[in-house]
C-alpha cells in the first residue's frame, strides 16, 4: 500500500486547481486553444518532483472526467471524445518526465530547468497530436492528413507554449530553495 502523506495530497490538489484555473486562462486560436494549463504543468514537475506531479495531474484528469468542468471545454466522461483530450494524457505523463529529470540532477540551473520543461512539453504534444489526429480521422470522421494535424495541434500552438517553457523554467530555477526551505520534509530528490 503506498502512503501519501497529507502535506502532499494538499500539494497535489493545489497543482490540480492550478491547472483547472489554467484551463480558463486561454487565447483563443483555430483547433486547439492556447491556455496556461501547461505552465502548471512545468511547475508542478519542477516543484513537486515525479510522483507527485503525476499525482496532481491524474487529480486533475479525475475531477474532469466525473463531470466538474474543469476542462477547457466542459468536463465529464465524454471529454475523452474530445480532439484535445490526449493533450491531458500528456499533461499527467509531461509532468511526471519533467519530474524525473530534475530528480536526476545535481545542477538546478535554468538551461537544466528549462530542458526538463522541453522534454515535457515533448510527451504533452506527442500524446496530443497523436490523439488529435486519431479522433480526428476515427471518432469525429473529419478526414485529416497527419501534416495538418501537426500543423493545428503543433505548429500553432507550439510558439505560447515555448515562452511558457522559459517563463516555467526561470521562476522554477528561482524559487525551489524557497519550495524546499518551506516545505523540507517534500523533497524533489528521490521522490
Amino acid at each position: 500500500m503506498i502512503k501519501i502523506k497529507t502535506k502532499d495530497l494538499v500539494l497535489a490538489a493545489l497543482f490540480a486547481a492550478l491547472t483547472a484555473v489554467g484551463a480558463f486562462i486561454r487565447v483563443p486560436i483555430p483547433y486547439v486553444p492556447f491556455t496556461l494549463q501547461v505552465l502548471f504543468v512545468f511547475f508542478a514537475g519542477s516543484l513537486l518532483g515525479s510522483r507527485l506531479a503525476l499525482i496532481s495531474q491524474l487529480v486533475y484528469l479525475g475531477i474532469g472526467l466525473i463531470g466538474i468542468p474543469i476542462f477547457t471545454h466542459g468536463g465529464g466522461p465524454s471529454y475523452i471524445l474530445q480532439p484535445t483530450f490526449g493533450y491531458l494524457i500528456g499533461f499527467a505523463i509531461g509532468a511526471y518526465v519533467i519530474g524525473k529529470i530534475i530528480e536526476n540532477l545535481r545542477d538546478k540551473t535554468f538551461i537544466n530547468f528549462l530542458l526538463a520543461n522541453l522534454s515535457g512539453l515533448a510527451v504533452v504534444y506527442l500524446f496530443g497530436v497523436v490523439y488529435l489526429y486519431f479522433n480526428l480521422n476515427y471518432i469525429a470522421a473529419t478526414a485529416i492528413s497527419l501534416s495538418k494535424a501537426i500543423k493545428i495541434g503543433f505548429l500553432l500552438p507550439i510558439s505560447g507554449d515555448l515562452l511558457l517553457c522559459i517563463i516555467a523554467a526561470l521562476i522554477s530555477k528561482n524559487v525551489i530553495s524557497q519550495v524546499r526551505e518551506a516545505l523540507p520534509v517534500m523533497s524533489i530528490e528521490n521522490r
